[in-house]
């Protein structure tokens, strides 16, 4: 697979002028020509590359070495042919290798390479911004991506139906690929051209070697493609595919004693059925009905003190595929700085959990579901040949209820409503390519009962997005701008005002008021800027804006809102090897941030890098320094609060990726000023291939962190707001384990278990009195010994030292595990089709926080849910 070189966010504030840079249009685009089969029998695709038709085309080499020596000869040449029928592309490689013993043939999971492969990327839409790629490996593994933005996003969720087959004989290896057309989209035209690039990892060196030159420090890789000549007459195939799904699922856990929902175990037999179907060669439908929402890996085990959500990525199949189409993240930038994980679109809106609580009386159970139904959605999506990208989701899901019981008497209670979500997108090319401009618009409605005002009763948002490029793609503008507005009861609207992603409820923000009778909100944002996308040396700087009164939750996915900041990058790096390492890149990122106050409330500033040494080995650290920190969200609606200036810094190393026992191993740690905080965590890798087909990888990390003013809660003392805190000493502990056994590259055994702890202990409680006075110990007032106890779990303050309570609050302390594993057998046994049969094991539960973390873990991953799942699925294809 194409190593891809990975941006590390930074910034800087000044423009860097552009030096050692090459002009891609000085490297000449070499051209493949090739022919229709005809009447003679198509290839057989065995890996033998000795069939007749193969006779119609030449043969086409001299590769050039892409890393780590650019532009020199490779240590070994490769060939390919390309032909085509009615129905299919195909594609021959020849590898040579004079050792052809030792060509490294090691089994993974799709899409996760080792060993020696060859990749072919076809440019179809001759957009010179996407591609799709097919990689097969020596040992058989496929892999496919779909490539977006010039390079910038390789997307292995794609999984379209291709033949290949490999074979090693005494001049090397030898790749045959037969890729059918209706897995492409191309345009019409009687006489076509498509881009095409080749890759071949040679293992023994780790060295990338290309058909058509690219630089390493291009401003893209699809606009750098060579041509494919000779497609005459294409017919554009209308893509119709049915997939059909079964899944039997038996829960076991224990039982609870009374409920009748928990008595030890439940089954349940369900199907559904995904399909898709191509309007045009350019358009595709797909739709889902039913849709399984089983995944065979869980989502990481995290918590999070601050009160923000935590992104987790989208792992469905039907909102994977495009989803490069729907991507709306309007907040990224090389600074890192910027929200990244924003956008208006996240899938894992559409079918989450309910949103709703049962209200129980004494000796009532609740039977309630952990997921919405999607009763089904559609989306027609797709790039058409003129530069138009096209994306249209809709999606219903289902009224949600909890079945509630005392033993005799049984009702519902609804906990989520009747909703319909969806998403428009569009973008178009123009300016040969150069520039593009699109839109986006979303819609939630819902249908709320009485208990459920509080969501909103609808949300929209939409965005304005504009790239342009110039000088060869060397230099680009982007401007990015959203809308949303939410609409609701009082009630709802007031609670989002006051959430932490706003908090119009901050008694210092005089710019900011909670009005109680609006029964909709509407916010903006964007983001602008401007970078150099080539050379050694790149740079990117741009401001970024979110109003308080922006709101994308309901589809999309924001952290924060009120804030706009400016942000700045700079880059060097090599593309050419020194006396004792491959390459290196050094970064510089800086970043001033306000509310809509005007209230500065961060200065960052640092750099990062990694070096990649001559015996493959990578090392890589970096800094930041935030001499001004004050924040907006930390008292959860009380006032700005200063934080201290903190220093963080991190290294890590990775041995050589090839080896059969690697490893990798980081360090990171985060220091605020007068002793406020401190933070460490140390983790890495491990990971062992006995074999070419098992694979072990460990991989612990445990941290430490030390905050004196995290916050507790806000109580009330004399109708004055006291925001509590407390010193916090947490510890996390975590070591995840998968094995990996490939029987054949279609046919493989995986298991991941991964055990997680976090546990808090809190002391030296404290209330906020001066919050952005200048000295640490000027902002707080710490009880005294005699003003607070704890009695049952309750903390019960007397500040006024008079006998009597004035306020209490419950004992932070906490202890969280986590216990998450899969054993899954995966048997694709057509090309499509496949049979999962899942083991799996879940348990969260809060243990003792006065136990170490290895107690903790033992004494608590002792009686977890057991999910035991087959799941078939049938691709029909015409």
């Amino acid at each position: 697979m194409m190593t891809r070189i990975k941006y590390i966010a930074l910034l800087i504030g000044i423009f860097i002028i552009p030096r050692n840079a090459i002009a891609q249009d000085s490297i000449p685009k070499r051209i493949y020509k090739t022919n229709f089969i005809g009447d003679i029998p198509a290839p057989k695709i065995d890996g033998v590359i000795n069939d007749k038709a193969w006779g119609l085309v030449d043969w086409s080499g001299n590769y050039v070495q892409w890393s780590p020596n650019e532009n020199t000869e490779p240590s070994y040449q490769t060939k390919l042919k390309f032909l085509y029928d009615n129905k299919n592309i195909y594609v021959a490689f020849r590898c040579y290798d004079e050792e052809p013993d030792k060509i490294v043939n090691r089994l993974s999971r799709r899409d996760g390479f080792d060993g020696d492969w060859v990749e072919i990327n076809l440019g179809s839409l001759g957009d010179k911004r996407t591609a799709y790629s097919f990689t097969i490996s020596v040992s058989g593994v496929k892999g496919e991506e779909f490539i977006t933005n010039d390079g910038a996003n390789w997307d292995n969720t794609w999984n379209p139906i291709w033949y290949a087959k490999t074979k090693i004989d005494n001049e090397g290896w030898t790749a045959e690929i037969r890729i059918p057309l209706s897995q492409v989209k191309f345009g019409k035209g009687k006489d076509q051209t498509w881009g095409v690039q080749s890759t071949r990892r040679f293992f023994r060196k780790e060295e990338r070697s290309v058909w058509q030159r690219s630089p390493q420090n291009a401003p893209g890789w699809v606009s750098s493609f060579g041509e494919l000549k000779g497609l005459k007459n294409l017919v554009p195939q209308k893509q119709l595919e049915i997939q059909p799904y079964f899944v039997a699922k038996l829960n076991t856990y224990e039982a609870e004693p009374n409920n009748p929902f928990r008595d030890g175990s439940d089954f349940s037999f369900d199907g559904g059925v995904d399909g898709k179907l191509g309007v045009t060669n350019d358009l595709t439908l797909d739709f889902t009905v039913n849709p399984d929402f089983g995944q065979i890996e869980a989502d990481p085990s995290a918590i999070a003190l601050d009160g923000f959500q935590i992104f987790f990525p989208e792992q469905r199949p039907f909102f994977i595929e495009n989803k490069n189409i729907f991507d709306y993240k309007y907040s990224t930038s090389f600074s890192g700085t910027t929200f990244g994980f924003n956008n208006l679109f996240y899938s894992r809106r559409i079918g989450r959990a309910p949103q709703g609580n049962v209200n129980l009386e004494v000796n009532e159970y609740a039977d309630m579901p952990n997921i919405t139904t999607m009763l089904g959605a559609a989306k027609f999506s797709g790039k058409t040949k003129d530069g138009w990208s096209i994306g249209v989701l809709e999606s219903v899901t289902a009224k949600e209820t909890a079945d509630i019981t005392d033993g005799s008497d049984n009702r519902k209670q609804t906990v989520e409503p009747l909703t319909n979500y969806f998403v428009g997108r569009i973008q178009k090319d123009f300016n040969n390519n150069n520039t593009f401009i699109g839109g986006i618009f979303t819609a939630v409605n819902r249908d709320l009962p009485e208990n459920l005002e509080f969501l909103h009763k609808s949300a929209y948002t939409a965005g304005l997005d504009i790239t342009h490029q110039w000088k060869n793609r060397k230099y680009y503008f982007k401007g990015n701008f959203v809308y949303s507005n939410v609409n609701g009861t009082e009630e709802a609207i007031s609670n989002t005002q006051q959430t932490i992603t706003r908090l119009f409820q901050r008694v210092d923000a005089d710019y900011l008021e909670v009005d109680p009778t609006k029964t909709s909100l509407t916010g903006t944002g964007g983001n602008l800027q401007i970078g150099k996308a080539s050379g050694n040396w790149r740079f990117e700087t741009g401001v970024l804006w979110h109003s308080p009164e922006l709101e994308l939750n309901d589809i999309g996915f924001q952290l924060k809102a009120d804030d706009y900041r400016h942000y700045a990058w700079a880059q060097y790096r090599t593309t050419k090897p020194r006396k004792s390492i491959r390459a290196f890149t050094v970064n510089y990122f800086h970043n001033t941030s306000f509310d809509y106050g005007n209230n500065l409330n961060e200065i960052t500033f640092g750099s990062n890098g990694w070096v990649n040494l001559n015996n493959n080995w990578f090392i890589n650290g970096g800094f930041s320094y935030k001499p001004i920190n004050f924040s907006n969200f930390a008292l959860r609606g009380g006032p700005r609060l200063k934080l201290a200036n903190n220093l963080f810094h991190r290294f890590g190393v990775i041995s050589d990726g090839r080896k059969k026992l690697r490893l990798s191993a980081n360090y990171s740690a985060n220091y605020g000023s007068q002793k406020a905080y401190k933070f460490h965590q140390i983790g890495g890798q491990l990971t062992y291939q006995p074999t070419n087909a098992l694979q072990v990888s460990l991989l612990p990390s445990f941290s430490t962190n030390e905050d004196k003013l995290q916050y507790v809660t806000t109580t009330n003392y004399n109708n004055n707001s006291r925001y509590v805190n407390a010193t916090i000493n947490q510890q996390t502990l975590t070591f995840p384990l998968r094995v990996d056994y490939i029987l054949k590259p279609n046919l493989s055994i995986q298991y991941w278990g991964q055990p997680f702890i976090s546990r808090g202990r809190y002391k030296d409680f404290k209330y906020i009195n001066n919050p952005i006075a200048s000295k640490f110990e000027n902002r707080f007032t710490s009880y005294s010994e005699n003003a607070i106890a704890l009695n049952n779990g309750i903390y019960s303050v007397d500040e006024n030292l008079d006998g009597a309570e004035d306020y209490s609050f419950s004992n932070p302390n906490f202890s969280f595990v986590q216990w998450r594993s899969n054993l899954v057998l995966r048997w694709e046994y057509i090309p499509g089709s496949e049979l999962y049969l899942v083991w799996s094991q879940d348990l969260s539960t809060f243990g003792d926080f006065n136990e170490n973390l290895r107690e903790g873990l033992v004494n608590n991953i002792t009686k977890p849910q057991n999910i035991f799942l087959i799941k078939a699925t049938y691709r029909f294809i015409k």
